[in-house]
Parts: C-alpha cells; structure tokens; sequence
C-alpha cells in the first residue's frame, strides 16, 4: 500500500519545496525581527505558505486534461491583468506592477510566469492542430504567447521579471522538437553579444567558435553567412546598447564587475551580501545571531537577497544544504518531465524547472557579485505572496505529472 502511494507521490520534489519553504520562513522571521515596518511580513508569508500547500494539493490531483483546458482561459486572465495593473495599479518604487487587496500586494506578473508556460505547453502539445515547432509559423506563434507578457511587463517597466520568461522559450521549444541548428542560430548572436560587452578578444573568439560549429553543421554558404554577419553586428552594436541604458542600470552592470566603483550605491547590497557570507563561517553565527542581517545593513533582505541571512546565520552547511534542495527539486522536476507520457505536462516541468533554475542562477549570482542585480527572488524561500503562490502552483503541477506520467495526453 504504502509502494503504491509513493509510486504516485514524489516525496523528494515536495520535501525538497517543503524544506526551502521553512529556510525561507525562518530568514524572514530572522531579518524582519525588531522591524516595525515590516512586521508583519512573516505572518503573512506562513499564511500564504499553508494555503499554498492546499493549493499544491489540489491541483496535483486535479486531471490533467482540465489544466490543459484551462490553459488558455489562465493566460487570457493574466494577460488583462497585466493590462489593468498598468491602469490602477499601485506604483511602488517607479514600477507600476501591484494590486493593494486587503493588505496583501498582489503581483500580475508572477502568476503570468506560470500561465505562459502552461500556455506555451499547450500549444506545443496540441496535436490537434499539428504543431511543428520548426515551421516559422508555429515558431512565431510560439514565440508571441512569450512576447505577448512581456511587452506589458516591460511598460511597468520591470526588467527583472521580463528576463524570466525569456529563460522559458528556449528549453520548451528544444523539449518539443526545435531543431539543434536553429537553436543555435537562435544562441549563437546571444554568445557574441555577450563576448562583444566582455572585450574585443573575448568577440573574436567567440566569432571563431561561431564558425567552427557552423562547420561542423555543414549548413549552406548562404545560411551560415547570414547568421555570422548577424554575431558581428549584435557584437560590435551591444555597447551602442549599453550606452542607451538609464544610468543606475549602467551602474548595476559594473558594478557587477566591480563593486568597489560604487561602494554606496549600486555595489553596496553586493559589498555588505559578500561580508554577509564570508562571515557566516563554517557553521554559522547562528539563528538571529547574524550581525548583517540584525543591524540592517542590507535593504529589504527578506526579498531578493534572503540567502545572505542563510550564509550568515546557517553557515557553509546550511547553505549547501539549501543548494542541495534546491537540486533535488530541480533534478526530480526534469526527470518527470523525461518520464511523463503527457506532452503537455512534460512541457510544463521543463518551463518551470527552467524557471526555478533562472532564479536560483541569477539570485546566487548577484549575492556573489558576478551577475547584476537585477531584483530575482529566490523560489520558495523570498519573501512576496503572488511569487510564493506562483511557486506553489508550478510545484501543484510538477506533482501532477509525477501523478500521471504513465498517462498519455
């Protein structure tokens, strides 16, 4: 009996998401404490972490074929969400992207992370309409229900949340077909782009690797020119770029590199994030013993720079313990999607693994001070009710295709 229940309950993605849960709700307890502003942001995260679970619950053993059915309906919703924040939304720190509802902020753009993938996933797997993802139609169609929640999350302007979604596209077309040369047509003036802002050594070698594997995928002559002139124009245009970005963004990007530049502005979460967790040691100061995190001297660490409390107070270990979650969930969440007979469900596991693993890169990245801040939560454990509620309807719908992976769609 107790076989048959496990067989069709994956106790590792819901401990792992339970224990990540905990981390958080004890970090927010520790950073919020004595903070009269904020006091009741840990009641209110525990509130939405118990409803949550019944959340997950539901929909794990809900039928799949009613998510697929509603998929579209969930995505139209958000998307006149989207559209009515921009119009009576409460603008909080230059953003527009926040419904005040009984003291709870309600963020559209969270929930529209999961009803594009489970839009995106559908149209994937509608067999119906013989989806080929490597016909330019189907492609475009693809790429518009991601464009779609983008260029409104763009007006409220929220460049953080908009990079999400583009972590989304690729990893669920891939899953359902897209050829590897288009993929790489598709990354390969991403890498120059990239190498471009890096230095003019960093662009040519990436320009010879681009040649090198256009190569190897023998495409033709006309083809493979084509997309070396796109490298070199996305190369050599990107600081044009750079140049046209608001000045605490430019400031954010080198500071990135170096901190010390702006050492009170722009590198200062990244400076005090640093003596945060070199601090912590080993094990730990212990819980509410951090001095980063009890005398304030990051802002609003109960949000996107929650794991310097953990690195802190926790130490080595329990930072490494809160990875390990986050590995378990992420691993088990792409292995039901590899074994998952329904298309639709398969394709929502890589979207959301892909998801979690873009917020867990950048977050991590911008604590250490080797990517940008650029305002990423960390899934499960930062604080915001609309993002936890997100989190727990991918983790509801992960557990619903463990539920029914031996089941065709």
């Amino acid at each position: 009996m107790q076989t048959k229940i496990f067989d069709r309950f994956n106790l590792i993605i819901f401990i792992s998401a339970v224990g990540l849960i905990s981390f958080g709700l004890i970090a927010i307890y520790s950073a919020t404490f004595n903070n009269e502003f904020v006091s009741g942001n840990f009641q209110k995260q525990l509130i939405s972490a118990l409803l949550g679970i019944i959340l997950v619950l539901f929909l794990m053993y809900l039928p799949p074929k009613y998510l697929m059915m509603s998929s579209y309906l969930f995505y139209g919703f958000v998307i006149l969400l989207l559209i009515l924040v921009l119009v009576i939304g409460k603008k909080t720190k230059g953003q527009i992207s926040w419904f005040n509802i009984g003291g709870f902020g309600i963020q559209p753009s969270e929930i529209a992370k999961v009803a594009t993938v489970m839009a995106l996933a559908f149209f994937l797997s509608n067999k119906h309409k013989d989806t080929d993802i490597s016909r330019p139609r189907d492609f475009l169609y693809a790429v518009g229900i991601v464009l779609i929640p983008v260029f409104l999350i763009m007006l409220q302007p929220d460049m953080g949340t908009a990079l999400v979604f583009f972590a989304i596209i690729l990893p669920m077309l891939y899953w359902a077909g897209l050829p590897n040369h288009i993929l790489f047509f598709i990354l390969a003036p991403a890498l120059s782009a990239i190498c471009g802002f890096l230095g003019t050594w960093y662009f040519i070698g990436s320009l010879i690797l681009i040649v090198a594997i256009l190569l190897i995928l023998k495409r033709k002559l006309l083809v493979s020119s084509v997309l070396l002139s796109i490298c070199i124009i996305t190369g050599l245009s990107v600081n044009l770029f750079y140049s046209k970005l608001q000045p605490y963004q430019q400031k954010r990007i080198m500071s990135m590199f170096d901190p010390e530049l702006d050492p009170l502005g722009a590198g200062y979460n990244v400076i005090q994030s640093k003596i945060a967790i070199g601090s912590g040691g080993l094990t730990g100061k212990g819980f509410m013993q951090g001095t980063q995190t009890q005398l304030k001297y990051i802002p609003e660490q109960w949000t996107d720079f929650i794991f310097c409390m953990i690195g802190e107070e926790f130490g080595f270990i329990g930072s490494i313990f809160v990875v390990l979650l986050f590995f378990l969930l992420i691993w088990n969440t792409i292995s039901t999607a590899y074994f998952s007979k329904n298309s639709f469900l398969s394709l929502c596991c890589i979207g959301f693994a892909s998801i979690i693993t873009f917020h867990i890169m950048v977050n991590l990245g911008m604590i250490m001070g080797i990517m940008p801040v650029i305002g990423i939560p960390l899934p499960f454990m930062s604080y915001g009710v609309s993002f936890l509620f997100a989190n727990m309807i991918m983790l509801g719908i992960i557990l619903n295709a463990y539920r029914n992976r031996k089941e065709y769609n």
